[in-house]
């Protein structure tokens, strides 16, 4: 089997995609597809099955996340990497939430990318060092949860799956159809997360799973 490792790259900004491309080609790494929109780069994973997508999180007609939460839901094997201007802890948590195990500041592109599609080629994860403090933000909210709701640790994967995308706004019959399951056995993994997480009311699963969409 090759060690190549290939890459689809998507940017709306042609400079920034070709710049990408010539540090990466130089050492090694093969491009099997560059684009400027969303849509282009799922159309393009889909079609190449890359070892890494690199995306923008923001482009026209799908964001990076929006590209990345399908590369998740469709169980793709591509890792996906995404680029920032941004050091905001709402992108990151959304980028985390969405399945990405890159996240690479843009003005720290050249210095940190091959380093952070290496790793995501062999399933490790990377962030630029320059927001470790959000990515330790994370773990400590995340830990304060388990300590309010000691219930989670009792979730099995298929309920913590059900109530991530609980936190995304789908519907029973929506993650029914993501997991090729009934839309009745959706409703009874809903009764038992309410019930392991003590949560009582119509709406209080909805309500906690996006009050904490970032924690779980």
């Amino acid at each position: 089997m090759s060690d190549t490792i290939t890459v689809v790259i998507a940017d709306d900004h042609p400079l920034m995609r070709r710049g990408i491309m010539g540090f990466l080609v130089a050492a090694g790494v093969q491009i099997v597809a560059e684009v400027g929109d969303g849509k282009d780069a799922l159309a393009a994973i889909l079609q190449h099955r890359p070892t890494v997508a690199i995306l923008d999180v923001e482009m026209p007609r799908l964001s990076g996340l929006e590209v990345a939460r399908a590369v998740r839901d469709e169980a793709i094997r591509s890792a996906v990497v995404l680029l920032t201007m941004y050091k905001d802890e709402d992108m990151f948590n959304a980028a985390m939430d969405a399945g990405a195990i890159g996240y690479v500041l843009k003005e720290n592109a050249v210095d940190e990318l091959l380093a952070c599609v290496r790793a995501a080629a062999k399933g490790e994860p990377f962030i630029s060092p320059a927001l470790s403090r959000l990515l330790l933000q994370r773990a400590a909210s995340a830990d304060r949860l388990r300590q309010e709701k000691p219930g989670l640790d009792s979730l099995t994967p298929a309920e913590r799956k059900i109530l991530k995308m609980i936190s995304e706004d789908k519907t029973s019959k929506e993650i029914a159809d993501v997991l090729g399951i009934s839309p009745r056995t959706v409703e009874n993994h809903r009764a038992n997360v309410s019930e392991k997480l003590n949560l009582r009311g119509s709406h209080s699963l909805l309500k906690f799973a996006y009050d904490n969409k970032a924690r779980l």
